[in-house]
């Protein structure tokens, strides 16, 4: 489509000269995130099946001024939508221009309306334009700077926390491994998959992990943290422009008395300022949840997020974590013997997104 001078279109990912360049956008943009990368779009497409795309915004010099990444998320128990990004914790337009984010959202628009696809959601960016809901509240991002050294980032541990850490740092059963094998993925998604399943939360499929891991290339990896050699911690992170981002992690049933998810994060912080990284983004969290309040007991301040969606009939996807509805669900598959858990579960996730 065309918006004044600006073309609308959407990019070829198998192409590589167009993934170049889109990624060279987003890197060289300050707003920009691993979740706008082309790397993240394919990732995921490959790792669930769910289609992804690439709206470009192109002056008529023929640079991109404004990308805007999009995953179609279908689901038969949840709906619909397309997601900027699917299974991100952010995404949204990428562009700094208000007219170019005006064209890419009335772009986005109509892709809802001609694939009859029912809302689309924007995790993050600026407000598209008129006719988007604001959702604020939900959720909380955490981030702080990397200290300068190991005991400088104790020290940025409160205190009371601070002592956890302390003994699980003095714990001789505790060591820690990071790499890119495959035993690092297996030692992952068998701490992962129980994490999320007492959480009450489907896992995602192993391949999403596998194909997120082999897109980003050196921009990813894993740690995990093992007493003698059980996995009992673990973290696939995300490495952007300075930035490391924990982005699927867990522990299990034992890593609460062994503290081993405090030594874990401790220990990405020092990998991560061994990277030459200087910001540790923590994620978002549900607003009210325990794990938002664990985050600020290490130390990190919430900030508030928004998202907006936008929906031609006012129809939108049921995901809300704190509905009624979602809350039973929770409460049933936190019962699940693990292997059917990790066995259905993935079915079910990959279509909430």
């Amino acid at each position: 489509m065309m918006a004044g001078e600006i073309l609308v279109k959407s990019l070829d990912l198998a192409d590589p000269a167009q993934r170049s360049a889109a990624d060279a956008f987003v890197m060289a943009h300050p707003e920009g995130t691993p979740f706008h990368r082309p790397a993240w779009l394919r990732g995921v497409e490959r790792g669930t099946g769910n289609r992804a795309h690439m709206l470009a915004a192109i002056a008529p010099s023929g640079q991109i001024v404004g990308l805007l990444p999009l995953h179609h998320i279908k689901s038969a128990l949840f709906g619909q939508a397309l997601v900027s990004s699917g299974f991100a914790v952010d995404g949204g337009i990428l562009a700094s221009d208000p007219a170019v984010v005006g064209a890419l959202a009335v772009a986005c628009e109509g892709m809802v309306r001609d694939g009859r696809i029912g809302s689309a959601e924007l995790r993050g960016g600026p407000v598209p334009g008129e006719g988007w809901a604001l959702h604020e509240g939900s959720h909380l991002g955490f981030a702080r700077p990397i200290a300068d050294d190991d005991e400088a980032e104790l020290l940025a541990v409160p205190r009371k926390h601070r002592a956890e850490l302390r003994k699980a740092l003095s714990n001789p059963d505790l060591r820690v491994e990071i790499g890119r094998e495959a035993r690092h993925l297996k030692a992952h998604y068998r701490v992962y998959s129980e994490s999320v399943r007492n959480l009450g939360t489907p896992v995602f499929p192993a391949r999403l992990f596998r194909e997120a891991l082999t897109a980003f290339g050196e921009d990813a990896d894993i740690l995990v943290v093992h007493e003698g050699e059980r996995p009992v911690s673990a973290v696939l992170t995300l490495y952007h422009r300075g930035r490391v981002l924990p982005f699927w992690g867990g522990g299990t049933a034992d890593a609460r008395r062994l503290r081993s998810n405090e030594l874990m994060y401790y220990r990405l912080m020092s990998h991560g300022r061994a990277r030459g990284m200087n910001v540790f983004d923590f994620g978002r969290s549900k607003t009210g949840s325990g794990q938002a309040a664990w985050k600020k007991s290490f130390g990190f301040d919430p900030v508030p997020l928004s998202y907006h969606s936008w929906s031609a009939t006012g129809e939108r996807r049921d995901i809300n974590p704190n509905s009624a509805q979602y809350q039973r669900r929770i409460d049933l598959w936190k019962k699940l013997p693990l292997p059917v858990a990790n066995l259905v579960g993935p079915f079910i996730a990959r279509g909430l997104g």
